[in-house]
C-alpha cells in the first residue's frame, strides 16, 4: 500500500474515531442536556455586563466571572426560586379546596350555562353535549391540580437532582464566562465549516438565544404582573398563583395569557358581576395584549430577525418537543436553520438569495 492511500486511510480512520467519540460523549452528557444549554444561555445573555467588568479589571478573569454570575443569581435564579415555591404552595392549596367541595367546578360551569341560554342552543345545533363538556373540563382541572400536587412532591423528593443540576449549572456557567471567548476560538479552529461560516453562526447562536430568552422572560414577566395585579384588583382568588400561570402561559404567543383571563371573564359575566367583567375584559385586550402584540415583536421577532410566524410555530414545537426549554431552543434551530439556508444559497447560488429569508421590513429599509 502506497503512502497516500495509508495516510487517507488513517484520515478517514481518525475522522470516523472522532465522530464516534463525540456522539459518545453527548450520550454521556445527555442527563445534563438542560443545565448545559442553561449555562451557555447565561453566559451569553451576561456576556455584556462582563465584558464591561473586564474592561476595566483585564488582568482579574475569575473576579470578573464571579461578579457576573452573583448579579445572575441575585437578579434571576433567586427570584424565579421564589415565584416557583410559591406558584406550587399556592397551587396545591387550591387543588386541595377543590378535593374537599370548598370550591365545586361543576356549580361554576352550571352558572356560565345559565346565565348564556343561548349556548345550549348553539351546541344543540352542533351536536355538543354540554354535560360532557362540564365533566371534561372538571377532570381537566382536576388533573392539572393532580399534577401540580404530584410534582411539587417530586421535587420535594428530588431536591438533591434538583439543586445538584443547579449546582452543575452555575458550575459550568463561571467557566463559560471565564472562558467563554477562548472556547468560542478553539471550536471556530476546530470545526470544518469555514471560519466567517462558523463566525457568522456562533454570532447567530448568541443573537437569538438573547433575544428569546430575554425577550419572552419580559414579556412573560409583563403579562403575568399585570394579570395577577388586575386580578388583586378585583378580589379574585389566587391572584399571585394565576399570575405566574399567565407569566408560564405568555411563553405560547398569540394565545397566552388569554387562555386564562378570558375564561375568568366570561364567568363574571356569568354570575352578573358585570362592572368586574367588563373591567377585565378590556383590560386583557388592550393591556395584556397589546403587551403580547406590541412588546413581544419588538423584543423577539426583531432581534431574531425571524417573521412572526416562524417565532410562533418555533415556539410551539420546542414547547412540545423539549418542555420549557423548547421557548428558547425552538426559535434558536429556526434561526440556525434559515442560517445555514442563507449560507448555502448565497454561497451556492448565483442568485440573490437574501431577499427569500428577510422580512419584508428589512428588504424596504435595505432598498432605500
Amino acid at each position: 500500500m502506497d503512502t497516500g492511500k495509508s495516510e487517507a486511510l488513517e484520515q478517514r480512520a481518525f475522522l470516523l474515531a472522532l465522530i464516534g467519540v463525540s456522539l459518545v460523549f453527548a450520550l454521556l452528557l445527555k442527563p445534563f442536556w438542560a443545565p448545559v444549554f442553561w449555562a451557555c444561555a447565561i453566559g451569553v445573555i451576561f456576556y455584556p455586563f462582563q465584558k464591561r467588568l473586564l474592561a476595566r479589571w483585564p488582568a482579574r478573569r475569575n473576579l470578573v466571572a464571579l461578579l457576573t454570575l452573583t448579579l445572575c443569581v441575585v437578579l434571576v435564579i433567586i427570584p424565579v426560586l421564589f415565584v416557583a415555591t410559591s406558584f406550587v404552595t399556592q397551587g396545591v392549596g387550591l387543588f386541595q379546596q377543590v378535593q374537599s367541595g370548598e370550591i365545586n367546578l361543576a356549580e361554576y360551569v352550571d352558572k356560565i350555562k345559565h346565565a348564556f341560554p343561548g349556548i345550549q342552543s348553539l351546541a344543540e345545533r352542533f351536536d355538543i353535549d354540554l354535560d360532557r363538556v362540564k365533566s371534561q373540563a372538571v377532570q381537566a382541572f382536576t388533573g392539572a391540580g393532580q399534577f401540580l400536587a404530584k410534582r411539587a412532591l417530586a421535587v420535594g423528593q428530588n431536591t438533591f437532582q434538583f439543586f445538584l443540576n443547579l449546582g452543575l449549572m452555575l458550575y459550568l456557567a463561571f467557566f463559560l464566562i471565564r472562558d467563554g471567548d477562548n472556547m468560542i476560538a478553539m471550536l471556530i479552529r476546530a470545526l470544518p465549516l469555514g471560519d466567517e461560516r462558523e463566525k457568522l453562526l456562533f454570532a447567530k447562536f448568541a443573537e437569538v438565544t438573547r433575544a428569546t430568552i430575554k425577550g419572552n422572560l419580559l414579556v412573560a414577566i409583563t403579562q403575568g404582573a399585570l394579570g395577577g395585579l388586575i386580578f388583586w384588583i378585583l378580589g379574585i382568588p389566587g391572584a399571585m398563583l394565576w399570575g405566574v400561570v399567565m407569566a408560564v402561559l405568555s411563553l405560547i404567543p398569540a394565545v397566552g395569557a388569554g387562555l386564562i383571563w378570558l375564561p375568568v371573564a366570561v364567568y363574571l359575566y356569568a354570575v352578573g358581576d358585570m362592572v368586574e367583567a367588563t373591567v377585565l375584559l378590556l383590560y386583557g385586550i388592550f393591556i395584556i395584549g397589546l403587551v403580547d402584540n406590541i412588546l413581544r415583536p419588538i423584543l423577539v421577532g426583531r432581534d431574531t430577525k425571524l417573521p412572526d410566524y416562524v417565532v410562533l410555530f418555533s415556539t410551539l414545537g420546542g414547547l412540545a418537543m423539549f418542555g420549557i426549554t423548547g421557548f428558547a431552543l425552538g426559535p434558536l434551530l429556526a434561526a440556525l436553520f434559515v442560517a445555514f439556508w442563507g449560507i448555502f444559497i448565497r454561497e451556492f447560488n448565483e442568485s440573490e438569495p437574501a431577499a427569500l429569508l428577510e422580512q419584508p421590513g428589512e428588504a424596504s429599509s435595505g432598498s432605500e
